[in-house]
Parts: structure tokens; C-alpha cells; sequence
């Protein structure tokens, strides 16, 4: 099993790679988030092991990005960081483990053994609202048969609003969501995206998938 520990702290990340390597584990590290991303998604590891608080790319950004792209290796979140909001943003950025230093080897063992055992998540490969169509496998969006020709961003946002069809998202949800960089819900990028993506989806049928519910956000039905 191959582990990946993205770790600056040099004589940490030593003392982890040491210790998995002497329990038949093959472990190497980088120093930091953009290094780790780029060996994440390139190198085929078994599990991450990564800290929050990591030079040009932070552990969030970090993982946050590796499950953008349906990478699905799974990560345990090291860090000092240990308030409450932190464990679950952590979670709920697509981490499944999460282990507040100091700590003991021991119990960082456990936790990765127990991450290996668990069958890999079964994410759905397409998403259908009507005559909508959505491949996440092959990332191509068809409409009534025809193939919708969407820019990456685009296709992310109409995923993001079919995989809750029906239910009305709010503009800071889909911001959160679907744009890597934050920024002020109320401005207009969101709108331009919308408009631009109702162009493709929606002017071309009779039938319109894409709904705005003003004041809250917006929706994919088909009713």
C-alpha cells in the first residue's frame, strides 16, 4: 500500500513516513499543497495523510480540489487545528478521517488501517432530470439527444444543480460549490453563468429546466 503524507513540518513528516514504512506500509512526502495535489493526482496512492497548514496550496484547497475531480483516494486530515468547525469543514470538504496532532502513532496506524478496509464510495455516474441527461464519466451533458456544449464550469454548475433537482439552492450553495475561489455571492458572475448556461440548456427546447426563485437562489426541475 502506498501513502502519500503531505507535510511540511520536515521531522514530522519523517517520523510518519519512519513509522509506516516499518509496518510494511511504502510512504513518501512533499513539503507542500501544489506538490502534493500534482502527486495525488498523478501517482496512484492507497491514502493521503495531510495537514492543513501547508505552503502555496492549503490542505483544504488541497483536498478540495482532488474531489472536484472524482479523485477519490482516501485522505486523513493531520493537523493542530482542533475547534469543532474546523473537523467539520475538513469532513465535509471530502476528508474521511481527521486526527489532531499531538498523537500518537499508534492510534494514526489504526486510522489509516481502518481507511484501506473501507470499500471505495460509490459516487453515481449520471445525473437525469427530464430529458436532461448528465454523463459525470464521459463530463458530457445531452438534451433530448443532443449533445450540450458546455465549458468545464458550465457543465459543474449544471451537475451541481441536477444532483439536487428539485431543490431550490441558494446562491451561496452553488458559489461554494462550483467556484474554487470565493467570492461575494451577490455579484454578478454567478448571473453572467447562469445566463450563458439557460442559453445552451434551456433557449433551444420548449420545455425550461432551468428555474430562478428570486431572492433564494435557483433550480433544476422538470415539473
Amino acid at each position: 500500500m502506498r501513502i502519500l503524507i503531505v507535510e511540511d513540518e520536515r521531522k514530522m513528516a519523517a517520523f510518519i513516513r519512519k513509522g509506516l514504512t516499518e509496518h510494511g506500509f511504502v510512504a513518501s512526502s512533499v513539503a507542500d499543497g501544489e506538490e502534493g495535489l500534482d502527486a495525488a493526482m498523478t501517482e496512484g496512492y492507497d491514502a493521503l495523510i495531510v495537514d492543513v497548514m501547508l505552503p502555496r496550496r492549503d490542505g483544504w484547497s488541497l483536498v478540495q480540489q482532488l474531489r472536484a475531480q472524482r479523485v477519490d483516494t482516501p485522505v486523513l486530515f493531520l493537523t493542530a487545528r482542533d475547534s469543532v468547525g474546523d473537523r467539520v469543514k475538513g469532513l465535509e470538504l471530502g476528508a474521511d478521517d481527521y486526527l489532531v496532532k499531538p498523537f500518537a502513532f499508534s492510534e494514526l496506524l489504526a486510522r489509516v488501517r481502518t481507511l484501506l478496509r473501507r470499500p471505495p464510495s460509490r459516487r453515481p455516474e449520471r445525473y437525469q432530470v427530464g430529458d436532461l441527461d448528465i454523463d459525470l464519466v464521459k463530463w458530457r451533458a445531452m438534451r433530448a439527444g443532443m449533445e450540450l456544449q458546455l465549458t468545464p464550469k458550465e457543465f459543474q454548475l449544471l451537475a451541481h444543480l441536477a444532483k439536487f433537482a428539485g431543490e431550490v439552492l441558494t446562491r451561496e450553495n452553488i458559489v461554494e460549490h462550483v467556484w474554487e475561489m470565493h467570492f461575494d455571492a451577490s455579484a454578478n458572475v454567478l448571473d453572467v453563468m447562469m445566463r450563458r448556461l439557460r442559453a445552451k440548456v434551456d433557449n433551444p427546447f420548449e420545455k425550461k429546466l432551468v428555474q430562478t426563485v428570486r431572492g433564494v437562489g435557483y433550480v433544476v426541475s422538470a415539473d
